[in-house]
């Protein structure tokens, strides 16, 4: 059976989109973030707990304050993209659980009362809304550089606090020159796939 998407979107959302490493000067708008958002807001998580935070760094200021935490391989890509997001997960995402989960309010207390559970749950379903994220912004028709690359107790100390864990640095843009290392192999279906 073969997809239902079309092979355009299947392009552009995997097989031809890579990590960019260099970007043009032309802005991402916030409208242009809001509407990634407002699609990928529906990837599904555990308990729809919707634990990731997104950290929009735009101020030369900022911008300055986050290069010093990257590695320095990273620093020219984060110094020279139009857009950066610190994504985090918000390890007291339990609070909105009563909103977010209100056919069954008493998981806030039932599940996620300890921290340590809820670091662990918060961390997996941040992670994968942080892919749902990255593809959001190719289905804009940007470009990520997704890195981890980074000092990420120095980036908690510098941009977020002790209830939220940086997970990525994500690049954000039109890809510039030479965006693109070659694309690197991939499992074959025979070498990921058991059937029991």
């Amino acid at each position: 059976m073969s997809l239902v998407l079309d092979p355009a979107a299947q392009d552009l959302l995997f097989r031809e989109a890579r990590t960019a490493n260099t970007f043009t000067d032309e802005p991402v708008t916030d409208e242009q973030v809001q509407a990634i958002y407002d699609l990928v807001k529906y990837g599904p998580t555990a308990f729809n707990q919707s634990p990731l935070r997104i950290t929009l760094v735009r101020s030369p200021e900022a911008r300055e304050r986050l290069v010093r935490h990257m590695a320095e391989g990273n620093r020219p890509k984060t110094a020279a993209a139009p857009l950066v997001a610190i994504l985090s997960a918000d390890n007291e995402f339990h609070e909105e659980l009563p909103e977010l989960f209100p056919h069954f309010p008493q998981a806030k207390d039932a599940f996620f009362s300890e921290r340590p559970v809820r670091e662990g749950a918060a961390t997996l379903n941040a992670a994968l809304q942080a892919a749902y994220f990255i593809v959001g912004v190719r289905a804009a028709g940007l470009a990520a550089g997704p890195m981890t690359g980074l000092d990420f107790e120095g980036v908690r100390k510098e941009f977020l606090d002790d209830d939220h864990t940086p997970l990525m640095v994500v690049n954000i843009g039109h890809p510039g020159p030479d965006a693109w290392f070659p694309r690197s192999p991939r499992l074959a279906y025979d070498q990921v796939v058991t059937t029991v």
